[in-house]
């Protein structure tokens, strides 16, 4: 990954995306995609690096990387990785809360309020909190298997194009909604946090 890394250095973030062994190239029309696979190619020539043919898939309409989905229409959630959220049974200790609330809240971008949902289980994460799941832990898992096959769409900001963000503040969460336009239902991406115990007692406004 690292020599994948320096080797791509001026095309990162432009046209490629890579995670360990994966190379994602990307493109806003068939001719840039044409012209940034070609450049990939040869410098996989110039740097005398191999790949497999049979691993590779050109010319995608929509591609999955990374639990997700993306095509022309936006990013959505890999349906396979709801599926495996949905068969996940009720955690029984600190371990499976960690790794249950991990996974969910790769896709937090995706939900909004996702955090707060999560805050019961998360309580049962702390060192000195007596692993204890009453209705409150119940739910909040039940909840956010919910929310999850809700998900929507999530569309790119295009260059140029008004977008609009929307903020909230209270004494347990901080949040922002970013939409295409006002009065959309085109969701750019949803941001949030719990507050800490130290903020509890601020104003809204120094929220």
């Amino acid at each position: 990954m690292d020599l994948k890394n320096r080797v791509f250095q001026p095309y990162l973030g432009q046209f490629i995306m890579i995670f360990i062994d994966d190379i994602l190239i990307y493109s806003k029309t068939e001719d840039d995609h044409d012209e940034y696979l070609r450049v990939v190619l040869q410098i996989f020539h110039e740097k005398q690096l191999y790949t497999k043919l049979s691993k590779c898939e050109f010319w995608l309409r929509e591609v999955t990387f990374l639990g997700h989905v993306a095509s022309v229409k936006g990013i959505h959630i890999d349906l396979r990785k709801i599926e495996a959220v949905l068969e996940w049974k009720q955690p029984r200790n600190v371990f499976e809360i960690c790794n249950f609330l991990g996974l969910v809240g790769y896709y937090r971008r995706f939900f909004e309020s996702l955090l707060l949902i999560a805050a019961p289980l998360a309580k049962l994460l702390h060192k000195r909190a007596p692993f204890v799941r009453t209705d409150e832990q119940q739910l909040s898992f039940k909840k956010l298997k919910s929310v999850l096959t809700q998900a929507p769409i999530l569309i790119q900001p295009k260059c140029g194009k008004e977008f609009v963000v929307y903020s909230d503040a209270s004494h347990v969460e901080n949040g922002s909604t970013s939409y295409f336009r006002p009065n959309s239902d085109e969701v750019l991406c949803f941001r949030g946090r719990v507050c800490v115990p130290n903020e509890f007692d601020l104003r809204q406004s120094i929220l």
